[in-house]
């Protein structure tokens, strides 16, 4: 970096009403937007709390329960939390929606426009509904100073932040009166609304974004993605934390690598990045859960020297080899592998992983993802035999699906009709719609060969989960009007021969509880999860750096659930040198060796 840093507690100073905080899954949204909450209500002022995420763990991390209405934390007093519930929220819209039409129309019509509800893209709007009241009507929350977002990783956040002028244009240019929301009268009441919204976000005066990331090349590259993206909407008021910073190695060669990884990273900051005025948050010993730990962040208490000097009582844990997994998958000799679980565990790195160990092998491998954030070019630079790569980009599969469309269902409409058609077409529940018929088609390969999955952070695959079991209602009434791969869909995802999901985290609080959450909702799906994977664990490593071993230590009860709940696991190690390239994954697969650099 150029300039220098700026203090947490002067970023605090200066902050205005409205605090969203983005970026990469796992680099520490939810920590810090927590923890400036807490810093704003300790000097006085009233804040709201607010988690648009769908998979959101405040509770975890704030240590107290939060629910779809703003709750009181016991400490700080000025401090109020809500979690926007997606669900809950997609019920209230489906029936102010639905409640007009209860009387005046046939009980069947009524049940048509209920399931045209019911999909993913009436639970996004719904969502985004709620989000829109906390930030467009003044009135919701007048009673507080500040109003702190923690958002969904950036993928969807920017999605949330385009919906504002996207449906407004809809909006606008809609003659039809309906939408796949149903009437449009249900989503015309909120035109205003989503003009005020905007509005807020757009002014710098009344809000700022707060980029968070980690000292990794992933990360920065998915930060400088968000920045010009968010630049682009409008929103220009943008400061950058660089989260998570390690300095000092104490001749230890892990705490070695990690600091040679973290300058290699911010020497190629990108020049967009550079530009931001930022902080820095240095790496803690400890998981960051419970106010008081938080509260410690925003003031930059260091913990005592004592504080890492951890007995290590725990039992040690055998951590089991990747390679092993890999084993048990090829003799599978094909079919669908997907890799899920909380953004920013390591997704994208150990389904290049999986698929270059599966290549290496001489299997017919097709690689690719369906999250909107993710840089398998980044992982994967290298040509391998037996390996294609690709990724399902959402505008080019909906300038494809509309093209078919009109080519069809369009052919016969007169000029009137075929404007109608083109008008849903522009709704932005398309872009979700052929997405999702991109991931059926990918699934449908797993037919012929090795098909592995870098599926998007948890929120969004389960919403892509619940538009399948929609789709499948569909095909189950009508199967001629849907591609085949789709109609096949939802049985072939809950084929164990046909399907296998790895559940990734890391071994930390948060993240082995979201797993767990994600488990018990793919069992729900009547989808049960094949092995879990433990990444960048330190637990296997020869360690000396106070504390990395403090570190150590903490992840031994979080191992030790994974392997109680696991019907297989695999553990890989925190790596010397980053995972990317096809030698560094391919040594991500192997056992624990000694810890050397690659040279």
């Amino acid at each position: 970096m150029t300039r220098a840093s700026t203090a947490l507690n002067a970023l605090l100073d200066a902050a205005p009403r409205f605090l969203f905080f983005t970026g990469k899954g796992g680099v520490g949204k939810t920590s810090l937007s927590c923890a400036t909450a807490i810093a704003l209500a300790e000097r006085g002022r009233r804040v709201l709390l607010i988690s648009t995420d769908p998979a959101s763990n405040l509770s975890e991390v704030l240590g107290t329960p939060v629910g779809s209405t703003p709750v009181p934390l016991p400490w700080p007093s000025s401090l109020w939390a809500l979690d926007i519930d997606p669900e809950a929220a997609a019920r209230d819209y489906r029936e102010k929606v639905l409640a007009p039409y209860r009387q005046t129309l046939p009980a069947a019509m009524v049940a048509g426009i209920e399931e045209q509800l019911s999909g993913a893209c009436t639970t996004e709007i719904a969502a985004f509904n709620e989000f829109s009241r906390y930030l467009g009507q003044p009135e919701a929350t007048r009673t507080y100073d500040h109003v702190v977002f923690d958002t969904a990783p950036t993928g969807h956040t920017l999605r949330l932040l385009q919906l504002p002028a996207a449906w407004n244009q809809f909006i606008d240019t809609n003659t039809s009166g309906t939408s796949c929301l149903g009437p449009l009268s249900g989503l015309a009441g909120q035109k205003e609304l989503y003009a005020q919204t905007l509005a807020a976000l757009s002014d710098p005066a009344r809000t700022q974004l707060i980029l968070v990331s980690r000292a990794e090349r992933a990360a920065l590259a998915e930060a400088e993605r968000s920045r010009g993206e968010l630049q682009a909407i409008g929103l220009r008021n943008i400061h950058l934390i660089l989260n998570g910073l390690f300095a000092g190695d104490r001749g230890d060669p892990v705490a070695a690598a990690m600091v040679r990884r973290q300058q290699a990273a911010l020497l190629e900051l990108p020049e967009g990045l550079r530009e931001l005025p930022f902080s820095e948050v240095a790496l803690r010993p400890h998981n960051l859960n419970g106010v008081k730990n938080l509260s410690a962040l925003m003031k930059g208490e260091r913990e005592p020297d004592a504080i890492f000097e951890l007995e290590s009582s725990s039992p040690r844990i055998d951590t089991p080899p990747l390679s092993d997994l890999i084993d048990q998958l090829e003799a599978q000799g094909r079919g669908v592998i997907m890799t899920m679980g909380k953004g920013g565990v390591g997704k994208t790195t150990l389904a290049s992983a999986i698929a270059v160990a599966l290549a290496s092998r001489g299997h017919p491998v097709h690689l690719t993802t369906t999250d909107p954030a993710a840089h398998l070019d980044c992982t994967l630079s290298e040509v391998l035999p037996h390996l294609e790569v690709s990724r399902i980009d959402s505008k080019q599969e909906v300038e494809a699906y509309t093209r078919e469309v009109l080519a069809t269902a369009g052919a016969g409409l007169d000029d009137e009709n075929r404007k109608l058609l083109e008008e849903d077409l522009r709704s932005p529940c398309t872009e979700e719609i052929a997405v999702f018929r991109a991931f059926a088609a990918e699934v449908d390969r797993g037919q012929r060969q090795f098909v592995v999955l870098d599926t998007a952070p948890t929120g969004h695959t389960l919403l892509l989960l619940d538009a399948t079991e929609a789709y499948h209602r569909d095909v189950l009434r009508n199967r001629s009007e849907l591609p085949e791969a789709v109609c096949h869909l939802l049985p072939r995802l809950r084929d164990p021969n046909y399907s296998r999901v790895i559940i990734v985290t890391l071994p930390e609080f948060t993240p082995v509880h979201e797993a767990l959450s994600l488990q018990a909702d793919l069992r729900r799906a009547g989808i049960e999860p094949y092995a879990w994977i433990v990444n960048q664990s330190l637990s296997p490593l020869p360690l000396s750096h106070p504390v990395l071993m403090a570190r150590q230590a903490n992840e031994a009860p979080h191992l030790a659930e994974v392997k109680s709940t696991a019907s297989r696991w695999a553990v890989v190690p925190w790596q010397l040198d980053e995972p990317t390239g096809v030698d560094a994954l391919l040594r991500l697969i192997q056992p624990t060796a000694e810890m050397e650099p690659a040279s």
